[in-house]
């Protein structure tokens, strides 16, 4: 298991240009990016899918390299989120580690894009075969924007849409801009009668595409134009001699139909791949009485947005 894209240099640099204040750490058996906020009693890192630890034996001095860091900065908690459950043990049997909210997703769902086109094809369901095979004749076009921070704006209209329908929060424009105005960052389209009806977001780093976002037009729905989209984004990403393709989230294993993650999960499943489990989120906590009053006030903060919204 590599490190995240969000615990590399790319992510660092695009924090930077967020305002945000980041420390890193590089050794050979573990390295971490952690990105410093702010509540109303102190401070906290938030370490997005990292610690990164190679070696098990090396998470205790992960543990100490992050402990000093807490005590120079004076922080109330560290949140990290490791990847591999058995290089991570450490860390999550100490006295001051507590189980949080998931913030990142803690299963995935990975392509390996190293097989022949063919044999990704016939990972797929039928129906996502014929559909990115005939996708042109149905009179589609799917391109990658050569103007994605002008083009967002159409994911965001899409996805404004979407949020309505569901009674959710939309994506903020200008958080979308700033992430797309990176270099590992692209934009989908596709086009029908020369009228956007679907769009989609990825990363890339060195060796993996992550399928962040994507929105779709509902009166659109015939044309399934969300997932010759997404197909067109995994050959893309082969013919770039990329090696995985990381679907960004899906619900645990076993969830109720109900889940609220189920119907993109059976979408992504389609696409052929294999599940990939992470530890989860959690908090290292070093200022007990501080971080008792940051998780009142947090559970208000969630009551609050659950009356008012």
């Amino acid at each position: 298991m590599k490190p995240s894209i969000l615990q590399t240099k790319l992510w660092q640099n695009f924090q930077t240009t967020l305002g945000a204040t980041t420390f890193s750490e590089n050794h050979p058996d573990f390295s971490f990016l952690a990105v410093l906020h702010h509540f109303k009693f102190g401070d906290y890192l938030y370490l997005p899918y990292g610690p990164y630890i190679s070696q098990k034996n090396a998470a205790k001095t992960a543990y100490q390299a992050l402990e000093s860091l807490a005590k120079a900065k004076n922080l109330t908690f560290i949140r990290i989120e490791p990847q591999d459950p058995k290089t991570a043990s450490y860390l999550l049997k100490r006295p001051n580690c507590q189980k949080s909210k998931d913030l990142s997703p803690a299963r995935t769902w990975v392509l390996d894009l190293t097989p022949e086109k063919d044999q990704i094809l016939a990972q797929m369901k039928q129906n996502n075969r014929n559909l990115y095979r005939n996708y042109a004749k149905k009179g589609l076009t799917i391109e990658v924007s050569q103007n994605p921070v002008e083009d967002v704006k159409y994911l965001v209209k899409l996805q404004k849409n979407i949020a309505k329908r569901n009674h959710i929060i939309p994506p903020d424009i200008n958080f979308l801009k700033k992430q797309l105005n990176q270099p590992f960052a692209h934009l989908y389209l596709a086009k029908f009668n020369q009228k956007i009806i679907a769009t989609g977001i990825c990363f890339d780093d060195q060796d993996t595409r992550y399928y962040m976002q994507a929105a779709a037009d509902d009166r659109f729905r015939k044309l399934s134009a969300g997932t010759s989209l997404l197909a067109k984004m995994i050959f893309d990403a082969k013919d770039q001699k990329l090696q995985k393709f990381d679907f960004w989230g899906i619900a645990p294993e076993n969830a109720a139909s109900s889940h609220p993650w189920a119907g993109f999960t059976n979408f992504k499943k389609s696409f052929g791949g294999y599940p990939v489990d992470y530890c989860g989120t959690y908090d290292l906590v070093f200022q007990p009485t501080k971080y008792h009053f940051y998780r009142i006030f947090r559970q208000i903060n969630r009551l609050q947005r659950k009356i008012f919204h």
